[in-house]
């Protein structure tokens, strides 16, 4: 199952990574480099729901597959958050909870999974818009320009980051009172 269409396609969005951050090392007009990175973005966010969608088309779906894409979509993120934080567009505090989150909810759910109790951090619907607001942060932030020449997609990305960051700690805390009860119980024991 690691070289199924969907799972490549993951990978991708992994390989992807030092690209989208090469770009602003290639001594590019800003302009370009921002359009660049933005694009890229948009196509490797963009694979998380088409190798999602292969796999169930396809009847590809596998254990690793459920495993990597969520790691590529963190480390997408995570890279990109940094990115913004080198170039003064998003605020570090935003990318120490982002980051943070996602790295306490990985291990709560790798935990919960060895004790088998996965099903009461499943993935839910305050964690599904968490990350949807961050996919249209982050490519906000990346083009800093007028979108349309209308949009100026630094204050709209910048909104939208910080939005993001309250439902990423809202998300935090429904997954740890939703595994609480099973912590207790553990802790008991």
């Amino acid at each position: 199952m690691f070289f199924t269409v969907p799972t490549l396609l993951t990978w991708t969005r992994i390989i992807a990574i030092p690209l989208l951050v090469g770009v602003f090392y290639l001594g590019l007009e800003h302009r370009m480099q921002n359009l660049i990175a933005t694009v890229m973005f948009v196509v490797f966010a963009a694979t998380d729901w088409l190798d999602g969608y292969l796999a169930r088309k396809l009847n590809q779906a596998s254990a690793f597959g459920a495993f990597l894409d969520p790691v590529a979509d963190k480390f997408l993120v995570c890279a990109s958050l940094l990115v913004l934080v080198d170039l003064q567009r998003a605020d570090v505090f935003v990318a120490l909870i982002i980051i943070g989150r996602e790295i306490a909810i990985s291990a709560l759910r790798e935990w919960m999974a060895q004790i088998g109790a996965s099903r009461s951090v499943a993935v839910h619907m305050i964690g599904k818009v968490k990350t949807t607001v961050q996919m249209v942060a982050i490519p906000f932030l990346l083009f800093e320009g007028r979108l349309l020449g209308v949009i100026d997609t630094r204050v709209w990305g910048t909104w939208l980051i910080w939005t993001s960051a309250i439902l990423t700690v809202w998300s935090m805390v429904y997954y740890l009172q939703k595994a609480l009860p099973e912590i207790r119980r553990r802790v008991k024991k």
